[in-house]
């Protein structure tokens, strides 16, 4: 009778997370998966306190992520530490912890995921399925590779019900075995399958055509999500997510900032920003709140202590500023003349016009205005012609303005 009410509450469980599935699918919409606590923290020198990790785990939340790796509980106590205390506080996005495909790892999240409910709470499960991880790394033939993916989702899929699972250099690893791989995960109980380009290597089109034929020859995947991770080795992080996210990808994992190994990872906010400019070319709706990023960015920059660089796109400091004459002009005319979207939109305040030796007259009387002044054109091109002969490189802030004036 035990075995009857346990075959058949896991039935019920089982058609429940098909039909959570199925529904993100039909939405067609993007979903982001945060790494930025996990994968980003790799960076060196980005490690973050378990408060650290709330702070920024609660404007995640604020800006509307759908899931946050929240770190890997296996690996220390800070990440289990830090995990714990985003259970009953974050509310909204699954928490997700990464495990490697041994039962320990898996016993690890549980512990540390305690607390929350089942529908917001999973696993990550990643194994190495290149020749090279398999010959040098794990020391496993395809079979025993497959075996021990098989095993550990089974064991976490009895703990869990969102089960997702990567197979480790997936863009170095023979297609045909790859394939096999997303197979045999999804019969073993997986809810995502992940697709990561672990060391950058790919392009938009290399990208694509994985995406496709994956959703082509593995039976089964639509009864899945399907996720994309792209490093930014050739600078390509951001791009390759959206060639997969037009390709058909469900959940694209970024990080804030773009922070994370080596060259980084795709940045969530340059993907958001994209999809958010582009709605009519990719048709897919998301769930961010575009406003919260600016201010996301500068969060984790200044918990992580990595800088942004000031051509940072969405949040460095010379995004909504501009030193050239025409560009100022222009600007003040009309803003959207040179941008491509206001400041207000990421959550930013204002277009900040610096004076230099590229600047206006235009500008320069522009600025004086907003000082209360009210000079002749005789004092402005005499202004103009003084910062024209500054030394390279030196910028006007109002104090050497004024005294230029006068």
């Amino acid at each position: 009778m035990f075995q009857f009410f346990s075959g058949a509450k896991k039935q019920i469980k089982n058609k429940v997370k098909r039909a959570v599935i199925r529904h993100h699918r039909r939405s067609g919409a993007v979903l982001f998966s945060d790494t930025t606590l996990r994968d980003g923290e790799q960076m060196p020198g980005a490690t973050l306190d378990p408060i650290e990790k709330l702070q920024i785990a609660k404007a995640l939340e604020a800006a509307g992520v759908h899931s946050l790796d929240a770190g890997f509980p296996a690996s220390s106590q800070a990440d289990i530490e830090a995990i714990q205390s985003m259970v009953g506080v974050i509310r909204k996005p699954v928490l997700t912890a990464l495990c490697r495909t041994l039962p320990g790892d898996v016993d690890a999240a549980d512990e540390a995921l305690a607390g929350n409910p089942p529908h917001k709470r999973g696993v990550s499960l990643f194994c190495g399925t290149s020749p090279l991880h398999r010959q040098f790394k794990l020391e496993k033939s395809k079979t025993e590779v497959l075996k021990l993916i098989v095993d550990s989702i089974q064991y976490a899929a009895d703990k869990f019900d969102i089960v997702a699972f990567s197979p480790e250099d997936a863009s170095r690893t023979e297609v045909d075995f790859l394939c096999e791989v997303y197979r045999e995960a999804i019969a073993a109980g997986a809810t995502t399958i992940g697709f990561p380009d672990t060391v950058g290597i790919l392009t938009p089109w290399k990208a694509q055509d994985f995406i496709c034929r994956i959703q082509d020859e593995v039976p089964g995947i639509e009864n899945v999500l399907l996720a994309v991770h792209f490093h930014n080795d050739l600078g390509l992080a951001v791009a390759n997510t959206l060639a997969c996210i037009d390709a058909g990808a469900n959940v694209v994992q970024c990080t804030v900032n773009g922070i994370g190994e080596r060259a980084g990872n795709a940045a969530l906010e340059e993907v958001a920003m994209a999809l958010q400019l582009h709605q009519e070319e990719y048709q897919r709706p998301h769930h961010l709140d575009v406003s919260q990023l600016a201010p996301l960015c500068k969060l984790v920059a200044e918990l992580t202590g990595i800088p942004l660089s000031p051509m940072k796109p969405v949040a460095g400091s010379n995004i909504f500023a501009t030193e050239a004459g025409i560009h100022q002009d222009g600007l003040l005319k009309n803003p959207d003349t040179y941008l491509p979207y206001r400041p207000e939109t990421v959550g930013e305040t204002g277009i900040r016009l610096v004076l230099g030796r590229h600047s206006g007259r235009k500008a320069i009387l522009h600025r004086l205005h907003e000082l209360g002044k009210e000079p002749t054109e005789q004092v402005v091109q005499r202004v103009l012609q003084a910062i024209k002969e500054l030394p390279k490189g030196e910028l006007v802030d109002d104090d050497l303005l004024l005294k230029l004036t006068n």
